[in-house]
């Protein structure tokens, strides 16, 4: 403390050039335009083999590691880069290569079918969309949630109803697990309804009754209500 000393024994030509530093990293500041945001080069993965043997014998941990590098490759110097700059190709062997290392693991197709599904660029929720039924059809009883969720992007965000139907089939023909919710394998019959298919529709829901693989008492109540409007569409169709 005894070293320092009052601003008034400084001398005024020190204080000025303090001041002039201080000005010009103000006028310098403000000159310079504002950071934007460019996407980062993101590599290609390596294969499946060279991971493993990285691992040390933890595929699951290098997994759970190489997601969050991989969530977290959009931010970089302090700014966000869009979702839609990066290079989807290479965004999805990521997450093909992490489900590769933990075939169990469920965030890489949550990321895939709620994140990187959901930008505002329609070929890129495309891409995702499909990499995600790709992913689906490896292992349908444990990933038909995210199948699901992309069944609902092509039919209401992308306002694809063939799609969704290809998705929502796929659905009911793969998913064989009991524990699978009705609504899960019946999208397909409300679509094809939405398609005004109706007669396929109420087939579907006629069979599926008789399957005896629907036993929760309100789906069933639900499944004969629609069955019953169908049938009631279809006479009132057959009468024009």
């Amino acid at each position: 403390m005894r070293d320092e000393r009052p601003l008034s024994h400084v001398s005024t030509p020190v204080l000025a050039l303090l001041a002039a530093g201080l000005v010009l990293q103000i006028g310098l500041h403000a000159a310079l335009p504002a950071p934007r945001a460019t996407a980062p080069e993101l590599l290609p993965p390596p294969d499946t083999a060279l991971l493993r043997l990285a691992s040390l014998g933890e595929p699951i941990a290098l997994a759970k590691f190489l997601m969050l590098q991989l969530q977290a490759f959009d931010y970089r110097s302090g700014t966000k880069v869009p979702y839609r700059a990066l290079d989807y190709g290479r965004v999805e062997a990521w997450l093909a290569r992490i489900l590769d290392l933990d075939p169990r693991g469920q965030y890489p197709l949550l990321a895939a079918s709620r994140l990187y599904a959901e930008v505002p660029d329609e070929a890129r929720q495309r891409s995702m969309l499909e990499f995600v039924y790709q992913q689906y059809l490896l292992d349908p009883n444990r990933r038909w949630p995210w199948l699901a969720h992309a069944t609902f992007l092509a039919k209401h965000r992308l306002k694809d109803m063939a799609l969704a139907l290809k998705y929502a089939a796929a659905l009911q023909k793969y998913t064989t697990a009991k524990d699978v919710p009705a609504w899960a394998k019946t999208m397909e019959i409300f679509i094809r309804e939405d398609r005004n298919e109706l007669e396929t529709a109420r087939l579907m829901i006629g069979g599926l009754l008789e399957s005896g693989q629907i036993s929760d008492p309100g789906e069933l109540r639900f499944l004969d209500g629609r069955l019953r409007e169908i049938e009631d569409r279809l006479k009132r169709k057959g009468k024009r």
